[in-house]
């Protein structure tokens, strides 16, 4: 707690109203070596961590300050307890063929990682041992399933979704940390739009809040939207967001702080595409959806609201990082780097991963 109290201040006297703009000078997507503000900036920054890999890396699970897990292609998993100065390699045996695009950690041993694609492309792994061993939980045998993120309630229950199979998005559950799955019934999910479907670009697609409520953000339809389940995933409701959607375009990430207060990010993935009204608010638990008043300049594809923030949130993309201080209602850049997710964990350590390897913990930079 005394951790994240310590990142709204640091936020807060960086401005994000002005310290905070003076950091995210220069191009977009510009990446130097090491902490990436700008020159006089106070405030905080993402401190590159090599890990020694090219895989692009969109799931990402923050244990700490000093462990975290990546997941990304090649069927690469890395895992660090010593604050990112080091990275070992504890992917599953023969899964070099999978991409991996969601993991979820309850602490540095234990993880679930989800691979995603058509078919048995989509599994579900599970470890007790750091990686040294992994259990297939599960293994998809429907064509029409594509899974695309995976989201834990606590360290034994969780949820898995998969883009609309028959017209209806389709969920999995387990009781025993992911190491047996099955399907939930479908009749308390509302029917998909045509063409809509999850982005597994963060791992934030599914996101759960408390004991029983998850979140499903979707793009792709005429619109975007939000589904909502408050009996963890038995039935869901779903409202239209402000994001604009298209094959492109949609909602990417939500993040709550609560079971009424959320943050919505997306826009158009496509590069050098603009996209505008790309952020969305709900105080209401996802019932509405109002626009960010001003939100990030460009896509974002991973948001967090860290425990004990307040109204202080995150979010990343491939052109850089925007910091919020009041609730998502206005956004501001930080840094330029590129990044497709992040996460932050309870003791305050943030973490963001993104394409070549990056990975990068937060750290707040002094006046120079």
């Amino acid at each position: 707690m005394k951790a994240m109290r310590a990142l709204v201040q640091a936020m807060t006297l960086a401005g994000v109203c002005g310290a905070l703009t003076a950091a995210s000078l220069g191009a977009p997507g510009a990446a130097p070596a090491r902490a990436e503000a700008g020159a006089g900036a106070r405030g905080p920054a993402w401190q590159v961590t090599p890990t020694g890999s090219q895989a692009r890396f969109r799931g990402l699970a923050a244990v700490g300050r000093k462990a975290a897990w990546l997941a990304g292609g090649g069927g690469t998993v890395l895992r660090t307890t010593d604050g990112g100065r080091t990275w070992r390699d504890v992917a599953p045996a023969g899964a070099e063929g999978l991409e991996f695009r969601d993991i979820e950690a309850f602490d540095a041993r234990r993880a679930v990682v989800l691979a995603i694609g058509e078919g048995d492309a989509s599994r579900v792994y599970q470890t007790s041992d750091g990686g040294a061993s992994w259990t297939l939980g599960f293994q998809n045998d429907d064509p029409k399933a594509f899974y695309d993120c995976v989201t834990f309630f606590d360290s034994r229950h969780g949820l898995a979704v998969s883009d609309p199979v028959d017209g209806r998005f389709r969920i999995i559950s387990t009781a025993d940390a992911g190491r047996t799955w099955r399907v939930l019934p479908s009749e308390g999910m509302p029917p998909a739009l045509e063409g809509e479907a999850g982005f597994a670009a963060s791992g934030q697609c599914l996101v759960s809040h408390g004991p029983r409520d998850v979140w499903l953000a979707t793009g792709g339809a005429s619109r975007s939207r939000v589904f909502h389940s408050r009996d963890r995933g038995l039935n869901w409701t779903v409202a239209d967001t402000p994001l604009p959607s298209s094959p492109s375009q949609g909602v990417f990430a939500v993040a709550f702080r609560d079971t009424r207060h959320g943050v919505a990010v997306g826009g158009d993935y496509r590069p050098g595409e603009p996209s505008p009204a790309a952020a969305a608010t709900t105080d209401d638990g996802g019932r509405t959806w109002r626009p960010a008043r001003r939100p990030p300049a460009e896509y974002r594809s991973g948001v967090v609201w860290p425990a004990y923030s307040g109204p202080a949130a995150l979010a990343v993309g491939p052109t850089g990082s925007d910091g919020t201080l009041d609730g998502g209602r206005t956004w501001t850049r930080f840094d330029t780097g590129s990044y497709d997710t992040v996460d932050c964990a309870p003791d305050g350590g943030c973490w963001a991963a993104g394409e070549k390897g990056r990975a990068a913990r937060l750290i707040f930079t002094a006046s120079r």
